[in-house]
């Protein structure tokens, strides 16, 4: 059977201690997959058929191993040649680094390995190769991490785990009112207050940026399109930068006085252009709209 036929896609994650088996866990849960840490082996098919009987809640499952756990026996492998009888066919995904790496990183977090008992650093991760080596024989994809600093492993697991969808930056445009305070989770917050305040219009007041007559009498005034189109261009440059750094979550705080006016409307008109980036998906929220 194919994923198809499936409904669930399937990825075990294992490999040397201190290769970055936690990084990657990580970036997978932020691909969206549902990501289980040293799960007993014998469970894993089971929580793989629940999540193939999820009605797709559940359609990416990855399970993390390390020698902790009792699957490092000949359990792993009988795991694996189970699932993918039952048709899961899952990826194997195994980290490695050198030895010189890899006892620096001990040594930068002052933690002694998992194998290596009473003698050194080396005895432990010598133990843990010969423990692993058929595995890694037997891995979909290996990655060596030796040279890759955080943000290129991220990079290299999400080509090879990610979907067109979740690889991409997801923005939050969202408007405040300042006499309410500021947003506490804004990566950029811009002030909006130096146009004119529809409120001081009689025949706007009780309308909202997100009415045509107040959109139309925001993005008419002078140095509104100048604004939009020049913090277009900021964001172009920022968000490419915040995704080389791994960063898929940017929220963008646009306020005004009571955040009626002047930011809704302008936070309708910046997230409509940034959909048009296929580098981004892009929510609205009025923070204070309706508290006036």
């Amino acid at each position: 059977m194919s994923e198809e036929q499936t409904g669930i896609e399937v990825a075990v994650v294992s490999g040397l201690s201190g290769a970055g088996r936690s990084t990657a866990a990580k970036c997978l849960e932020d691909l969206g997959w549902f990501v289980v840490d040293n799960l007993p082996p014998e469970l894993i098919a089971t929580m793989v058929e629940l999540g193939a009987r999820s009605s797709g809640a559940i359609t990416r499952v990855a399970v993390v191993m390390d020698v902790r756990s009792r699957a490092f026996t000949e359990d792993l492998g009988s795991v694996i040649k189970d699932l993918d009888a039952r048709g899961y066919k899952p990826k194997v995904l195994f980290l490695e680094a050198t030895d010189e790496v890899l006892i620096r990183r001990f040594e930068q977090v002052r933690r002694g390995h998992p194998l290596q008992g009473e003698g050194r650093l080396a005895d432990g991760i010598a133990a843990e190769r010969s423990l692993l080596s058929r595995l890694r024989s037997e891995a979909d994809l290996v990655l060596d991490t030796t040279a890759l600093s955080v943000h290129q492993l991220r990079s290299k697991i999400e080509d090879a785990f990610g979907t067109e969808a979740s690889t991409r930056t997801r923005v939050t445009v969202l408007s405040f009112g300042y006499k309410y305070g500021l947003p506490m989770d804004a990566d950029l917050v811009m002030d909006c207050r130096f146009l004119p305040n529809p409120f001081w219009i009689p025949e706007l007041r009780e309308f909202n940026g997100l009415d045509e007559e107040v959109r139309n009498y925001v993005l008419g005034q002078e140095g509104a399109e100048e604004f939009l189109q020049s913090y277009q261009q900021l964001l172009h440059l920022v968000g490419a930068g915040y995704h080389r750094e791994g960063k898929r979550y940017l929220t963008l705080a646009l306020g005004c006085t009571g955040g009626k006016h002047r930011s809704v409307a302008l936070v309708e008109e910046l997230a409509r252009r940034l959909s048009d980036d296929e580098g981004m998906m892009v929510k609205t929220v009025h923070r204070d709209l309706g508290r006036e």
